[in-house]
Parts: structure tokens; sequence; C-alpha cells
């Protein structure tokens, strides 16, 4: 596991400046070449970090590199990225120059509609590792938003995900509130996020305004409630100036009642949010449905005829098995035996 800390060092022993460490991280993160810009290496840069230069770069190519691309008729594309241990993680190439990324191999909330979680969490990414998908990403085409909506919850990798919004917010040259951190609610998010040189755009996982309901799609989440959740997030959404975005997984006949209506309206209205409903992505051997398309759409037109600013959303390239994890599944002989999984935690 490596982090960009672990970079910086390893830059120094070869007698690198801060100017130089900048450099680098800079062309690396923006996926250009190390010889870029006006000023040549040979110009300004160390003798000793000069000839080292190589097989650093050669090394961090290795830490996420492309295992499989499945393109969407939407413009997303599906990547399955492996890490230098042979590992695999997924990143999904959005519209519009957009970026989904994982935190974590695996993940330890273990919604029940989501595949990733049910196997666990098999390790953490460094925060390398991290900006390593967005460089490869780079490399494919244009990214200019980065949303941590991948496999694994950032909260319970908070250092490693902090370190890697800070560099791709910096030399990364990705816009504070194109960073997107998406959350199912621990109470650490907001103590850590406003403290931070980049303050990312915030988006809490609610999918039900019932706390038991909330409890039994998240079994492992914090035991927030959903009143307590949404407090914290409009602190937090007036501070920064961004509104947040609440995440909300459409399952059929579980939470698209005329009593969760009512109570996204009396949790939200009023507040500096979005509500974004995602219909869920339904997978063989899962009993969750998604809802009829009449259902979804009547559920967001009322949301907003009573002053709550709704999106209905498509989980992106759901025509190439989109459900976070699914593509993994693929190559893993552990997740293959226990069937086909989903997650629709979050608009990807």
């Amino acid at each position: 596991m490596l982090r960009i800390d672990d970079i910086r060092q390893r830059l120094r022993e070869h007698g690198a400046l801060p100017v130089h460490e900048q450099r680098v991280l800079r062309l690396w993160s923006q996926a250009k070449a190390q010889d870029s810009g006006k000023r040549r290496p040979e110009d300004f840069m160390p003798r000793a970090l000069r000839d080292a230069l190589p097989a650093l770069i050669d090394a961090l190519a290795g830490l996420a590199r492309l295992r499989s691309e499945h393109p969407a008729a939407d413009g997303s594309a599906r990547l399955l990225v492996e890490l230098s241990d042979g590992q695999t993680v997924e990143s999904v190439l959005l519209p519009r120059e957009g970026l989904c990324i994982s935190s974590q191999v695996g993940c330890a909330v273990g919604c029940v509609f989501c595949m990733t979680g049910r196997d666990g969490l098999l390790r953490q990414l460094g925060s390398a590792e991290i900006v390593a998908q967005v460089v490869l990403a780079r490399r494919l085409r244009p990214v200019k938003k980065v949303v941590f909506m991948g496999m694994g919850e950032p909260a319970h990798n908070l250092d490693n995900v902090l370190e890697a919004i800070e560099l791709l917010g910096t030399a990364g040259a990705i816009g504070h509130k194109n960073i997107v951190f998406s959350t199912v609610g621990d109470v650490r998010v907001f103590e850590a996020l406003p403290r931070g040189v980049v303050k990312p755009a915030l988006a809490l996982s609610l999918h039900s305004t019932r706390a038991e309901l909330r409890a039994e799609l998240l079994p492992r989440a914090p035991r927030i409630t959903p009143e307590e959740l949404v407090e914290r997030g409009e602190v937090y959404a007036r501070a920064t100036g961004y509104p947040i975005q609440y995440q909300w997984a459409l399952l059929d006949g579980i939470n698209d009642s005329e009593a969760e209506v009512d109570g996204i309206v009396r949790l939200l209205a009023g507040k500096y949010a979005i509500m974004n409903m995602i219909p869920y992505n339904s997978v063989d051997g899962l009993d969750f449905k998604r809802p009829a398309p009449e259902r979804a759409e009547a559920m967001a037109l009322a949301l907003r005829r009573r002053g709550v600013l709704t999106t209905l959303r498509q989980s992106a390239g759901q025509d190439v098995d989109a459900g976070c994890g699914q593509l993994r599944s693929r190559v893993s002989p552990v997740l293959l035996s226990r069937g086909p999984r989903a997650c629709t935690t979050s608009p990807q």
C-alpha cells in the first residue's frame, strides 16, 4: 500500500527539494510526461533525482493497470483496475469528464443490496493507489470531476482518502467542488473534512427516512439517525457553499412509498440539498427490484413539487453489468462461487 508521503520520501532520498516534489507529483497526477513543460529536468533537477526518476515513474505506473474496459451506450465505461499486488478494484469513466473511483478492496459496511460489501473488507488502498486510478483514467480521456463512490467506504480509509483529495485538488487540478466524498454517515467525516486544505463536496447515503429501515439496509453503518445525518450535512453545506447530495437507491416496494416522500420533504425541504434518486440495478439472485419507471418518475415529481430539488438518475453503464463489484466478481474465484451481486449506493 503506497502513500503519497512515501513518494515524497523517495524523491527526497534522491535530493529532491519541495519544488521538485511538487513538479513530479503535478505531472504524474495530471498524466503528463515528466519532461513536459518549458523547463527541461536537466536544467534544474539534481542529477541523482533525474537518474532515479524513470524507475519511480515505472513503479507509479504499476500501481493501477487496466485489466479490462467495458464501454456502455451512455458514454460511460467500466474499468477493472489491477493493483500492484494483483487485487482488483473498479473505476467508472462517467459522461461529461467525470470519474468514479474506489477507496478500498471490498467494503465493511455490508449494504444488503451491494455486491462489494458481501465479502467484507479485503484491504485499504493507499493514497497513491487512489490517485493512480485518476492517472490511469486520464490516459484514456479528460477527467475534471472525481467522485469517491466506487468500491469501499471512504470514511473507513479516511487518512488515505484525504491525502489523495488534497493532491487531486491542488497539483491534480481538480476543482474542489468537483471532488465528491460519498459516505454512509461516519461522524469522523464531519469533523475531518472542514479542516482540510481541499474541502470536497459531500454525498450522504440516505436510502430511507426511517431509522429502523435504514439500519436494515446498511447493517454495519454508524447508528446515526436520518435527522442527525441531515443536520450534520446541512452544517457542512453552509460552511462550504456546496449542496449536500443525498443518495437514494430506489428499491421497489421498500423505500418508494408515499410515507418516504413525506419523510424526505420533512427532512430536506428548505435545506441546501439535492436528492439523487437512483433506481436499483436488478441482479439475478437478489430479491431487490427496480421500481417501474412511472413510479420512480412520480416520486421524483412529487418531491420537486413539494420543494425538494430532486434528480432521477440512472447508474452509468447498466448495459455492461454496472453494479459496483460485478466486474471484479468475474475474476475473483471467491466472489464467483457466491454468485452475482450488485451495488447502486451511488450514481455511477
